[in-house]
């Protein structure tokens, strides 16, 4: 068996992947904990008196999370893991070839804890006030807004964040903007539906808020946020794989397997 600086080159494999793993549960759980403390300081606390509801609200947390989103795609943990932070990325890189399919149940298990853990962490240090002034920032739709609608919604908006990231990985010059286009289109979709459906288009984003909220309304239509999301990634990633905004072979790979690993760094 071949070996890497002395470890047989299988288990420096699993060591990656186990690391890559543990970076999505990190850094989903900062960003859920910065996603709840955002709304809970901008609309459950004194500043929410200077902020008329609910566009500037919705904008102001919008550019919190998107700017905390950034800082995790940025940082070397995310440079490791991908920085999928979102089961819809993940699923939808699959199906481009981008991402190996044998990970994707890690990832969606690290990324689906990580939101509980965050939504715990906020809860440990802002207190009762999560549960009892904003359910621990779950998203709801409006009244207004049917079943179908909910899940037409959330499905194309994660159909272009994620058109977004596939047309930067299909040049290798424009991959560099990934951190800071992704979570701009992230921003834009919370601003403009967040009070339509509330701009989740991540089923991370409402899965650790809606169990800790533990609300009936919100177990009704968290499946429509859970599944819709995978909708719209196989929507774009379908058409994607066939399309030529297909992700790129990293330097000096030319084989199928290369493609599986672009969404991965070798910093892993």
């Amino acid at each position: 068996m071949s070996t890497v600086t002395g470890v047989p080159a299988r288990r420096t494999t699993d060591a990656n992947a186990w690391v890559a793993m543990a970076a999505e549960f990190v850094l989903t759980g900062s960003v859920l904990f910065v996603v709840v403390t955002a709304v809970r300081w901008v609309t459950a606390s004194p500043l929410s008196g200077a902020l008329p509801k609910p566009y500037p609200q919705s904008a102001v947390v919008a550019v919190i999370v998107g700017a905390a989103l950034a800082g995790a795609l940025s940082s070397p943990w995310g440079r490791c893991s991908g920085g999928h932070l979102n089961p819809a990325v993940t699923f939808g890189l699959w199906l481009t070839g981008a991402f190996p399919g044998r990970r994707v149940p890690a990832y969606f298990a690290a990324q689906l804890t990580g939101s509980a853990a965050g939504t715990g962490l906020a809860r440990f240090v802002w207190g009762p006030v999560l549960a009892d002034r904003m359910s621990y920032a779950a998203v709801e739709p409006a009244p207004s807004c049917s079943q179908a609608l909910l899940f037409t919604v959330e499905a194309m908006s994660t159909a272009a964040v994620l058109t977004v990231t596939l047309l930067l990985m299909s040049r290798r010059s424009w991959t560099r903007w990934i951190p800071l286009a992704r979570p701009a289109a992230t921003a834009v979709v919370m601003i403009a539906l967040g009070t339509l459906t509330g701009g989740s288009a991540n089923p991370a984003r409402q899965f650790g808020p809606a169990l800790w909220a533990h609300r009936p309304g919100d177990w009704s239509h968290l499946w429509l946020y859970l599944v819709a999301p995978l909708a719209g990634a196989a929507l774009t990633g379908g058409v994607a794989r066939y399309q030529a905004c297909r992700p790129v072979h990293p330097p000096g790979r030319s084989d199928g397997r290369s493609r599986e690993r672009r969404s991965e760094s070798r910093a892993c």
